[in-house]
């Protein structure tokens, strides 16, 4: 095994952090002694013992003369735990291995900066696109306080969500389904519209064993969620905020004593401003989002800029006629204001297939 191996182990146990983190990035770190693993471990939960401690304690063997391989450079500041850059000076580690720098900008490079100061040999860049993606949530959000936010949709070959009777289940077979449940895990919260909730009424929980279910953020400008619907019947007990800019106490009561948060969030152009909304949430330290909503949302969202990333389940079915699309609004009025995806990748989960992709902007016209 090289470098490249044994940094793509330490991804792989990363990866089993995910849900349990939040705003902490994954992390995962392998310890090699002579070619032999003695070591390994990654960032279980927040406010746990981070990667490399895990990996020491684990160790089999005295780490002395050892490399230790790790995805993300060390912390060297005092958190919740100690920093990381102390346990490696202490346990005689001679090589370290690092996938990708802090993206804190106050933090990145310090670590491996330090290290070699202490005669320490540091490699940096191992994997490190991968690695950049593994904390593409956490970057986001060290950097700007904002939610990183993750679009989500599935829909037919036809381009629809829904048919014209607006029903939807199932668009997408088990498979991807199951894929989206996975998805779920991965976020801090998850993020639809009132109409969703009025059309589906969705209990919006991650349904893996075992799993974390995220925070369930209604965007609802005038106050129509239903107490009825299961989002506030079942608020107690699963985190439920409802962003609206209603401001009625005689209406807000009913959604706190069904111990529901209410947000309170601008409006834009008659809907909720998100860019307003990405801050508050930021404030209450939700990192990332996952972004189920309809047309309207999915609409606002890009338009307003607030979303980073896409995921499209396309399924091998045509709805026709007048079907919902999934993104609605005002649209762009030439082809060449359309939102683009770059950095795509194609796969096929069960019967339908999978699109993944970065949005890009448009450019802004100069004022």
């Amino acid at each position: 095994m090289n470098d490249t191996d044994y940094m793509a182990l330490a991804l792989s146990l990363a990866r089993r952090g995910t849900g349990f983190v939040n705003p902490n990035p994954l992390v995962g770190a392998v310890i090699v002694k002579d070619g032999v693993i003695i070591g390994q471990g990654w960032h279980e939960q927040f406010g746990g013992l981070h990667a490399e401690r895990n990996a020491f304690k684990s160790c089999q063997a005295s780490p002395e003369g050892a490399t230790l391989y790790v995805t993300l450079e060390p912390c060297c500041h005092q958190g919740k735990t100690p920093p990381c850059t102390e346990a490696i000076l202490e346990s005689g580690i001679s090589r370290v291995v690092i996938g990708v720098l802090d993206p804190n900008p106050l933090m990145s490079g310090k670590s491996a900066a330090l290290l070699r100061e202490r005669q320490i040999q540091v490699t940096v860049g191992v994997l490190e696109a991968e690695c950049q993606k593994l904390i593409r949530v956490f970057s986001k959000f060290i950097t700007t306080g904002r939610p990183f936010v993750h679009m989500k949709y599935a829909m037919t070959l036809d381009g629809k969500i829904a048919t014209r009777t607006k029903k939807s289940k199932w668009i997408t077979g088990q498979e991807a389904r199951q894929q989206v449940q996975m998805t779920r895990q991965e976020f801090s919260a998850i993020m639809v519209g009132v109409n969703t909730v009025l059309c589906d009424d969705p209990a919006l929980t991650c349904r893996i064993p075992g799993s974390r279910t995220p925070v369930r953020i209604i965007c609802d400008t005038n106050l129509r969620t239903p107490l009825t619907s299961t989002v506030v019947q079942t608020a107690a007990d699963v985190p439920t905020l409802i962003a609206t800019s209603c401001r009625e106490e005689a209406r807000r009561a009913p959604y706190l004593e069904r111990s529901c948060t209410l947000l309170d969030v601008p409006t834009k152009e008659g809907h909720l401003d998100l860019n307003a909304l990405m801050e508050a949430l930021g404030q209450k330290n939700i990192d990332g989002i996952l972004l189920e909503g309809g047309g309207s949302l999915n609409w606002s969202a890009l338009a307003q800029r607030t979303v980073d990333e896409m995921e499209i389940y396309l399924a091998p079915k045509l709805f026709g006629g007048d079907g919902v699309t999934p993104v609605g609004g005002l649209g762009v009025d030439l082809p060449s204001e359309a939102f683009l995806l770059k950095n795509t990748s194609v796969s096929q989960v069960g019967q339908d297939y999978r699109i993944e992709g970065e949005v890009d902007y448009p450019c802004l016209p100069e004022s």
